[in-house]
């Protein structure tokens, strides 16, 4: 494959398709190219020499079985489209195979910055760095605002529950990585487990909402769309902010393979963000610290999975010989947080 036709993505069946179902949308022949970046599903921006967009689909590889997650992401972004929310618009979902292989989305191609490390973000300055984060605190909040059944996602998932199955989720998923000890990790859940909150009234939740998953642009810094919406449900907010305030803390790991904003000049420290949010929502945020020792616990389960694999030869990547000295980092802020309350 050129880079203009890059695997996964068959522009001529694409063409054929557009052109069928949204006749006089393309306009000249289409290029694409691979956009880095996302957790697992495949991004790729496509142009017609005039006019842009973005298509979504799962990994190569990918099987029958997980064909909803294209269209749960094509579903959440169609009812926030007309909302207050920053989402791009949907231009169309394809649920069968035969075009590109797997089921896929098409949406508007957003212009934007997602800002990946403090390094990025620091030419900002900090009065600008300072407004672009405070920015993603007021949109979350937008977002947490949407009353689901408004927007027809009532339905959208499973509320009652939510932060138990998310922690036995996390759980058996760290089961099936084990194969060290890891000093503090059983401890960190089990004490997750016993002071389990009393959630709020659920929201539509993002899942995974950072800097780095929004695009920034306009002379306001603003939040001009929000990414990557695979793993969005119904459920409870604070698990969105508490991730928010965990990838707000400075890390203090030179080189690391695990990189936040937070060492950016200007950039709010998490107690700003938390009150920032309470301020503009309403909401009672008093419970945050376990919120953000989940996160915590959460994204250690995660780097253990990467490494892992990484010593069964399975999985290779920047800093991935590293991702196994992190995990301990990320317990023991687990278990300072809760601590510290």
């Amino acid at each position: 494959m050129s880079p203009d036709h890059p695997p996964g993505l068959d522009l001529d069946r694409l063409r054929g398709l557009l052109d069928r179902e949204r006749p006089g949308l393309v306009n000249g022949p289409l290029s694409g190219r691979l956009i880095e970046g996302g957790r697992s599903n495949l991004t790729y921006a496509v142009d017609d020499g005039t006019s842009k967009w973005v298509v979504r689909r799962p990994p190569l590889g990918h099987v029958l079985a997980t064909a909803h997650d294209m269209k749960r992401e094509h579903r959440v972004i169609s009812a926030l489209h007309p909302t207050d929310v920053p989402v791009p618009r949907p231009v169309l979902l394809c649920e069968h195979e035969d075009v590109l292989g797997a089921p896929f989305y098409v949406m508007e191609f957003v212009e934007g910055t997602p800002y990946r490390t403090a390094e990025q973000l620091a030419p900002l300055g900090p009065g600008r760095t300072r407004a672009a984060v405070l920015n993603l605190v007021d949109t979350l909040v937008e977002l947490h605002a949407v009353d689901p059944a408004e927007v027809g996602l009532a339905d959208f998932g499973r509320p009652e529950g939510f932060l138990d199955r998310q922690l036995r989720r996390w759980a058996k998923q760290l089961d099936a990585s084990r194969n060290r000890d890891l000093a503090g990790i059983d401890e960190l859940h089990a004490t997750l487990g016993r002071e389990l909150p009393v959630s709020p009234a659920p929201t539509v939740v993002h899942g995974d909402y950072r800097l780095d998953n929004v695009l920034i642009g306009g002379a306001d810094d603003g939040i001009r769309a929000i990414l990557d919406w695979e793993m969005s449900t119904l459920g409870d907010p604070l698990t969105d902010l508490g991730l928010l305030v965990m990838y707000s803390r400075p890390l203090a790991l030179p080189d690391s393979p695990v990189s936040t904003t937070a060492g950016a000049p200007g950039h709010p420290t998490p107690a700003e963000l938390i009150e920032r949010y309470a301020a503009r929502s309403g909401r009672d945020v008093s419970g945050v610290a376990w919120y953000t020792a989940f996160a915590w616990f959460k994204l250690a389960v995660i780097l253990e999975g990467i490494h892992y694999r990484y010593t069964l030869g399975q999985t290779v990547g920047r800093g991935f010989d590293r991702i196994g000295d992190l995990v301990p980092v990320f317990i023991e802020h687990g278990l300072t947080t809760l601590q510290e309350g």
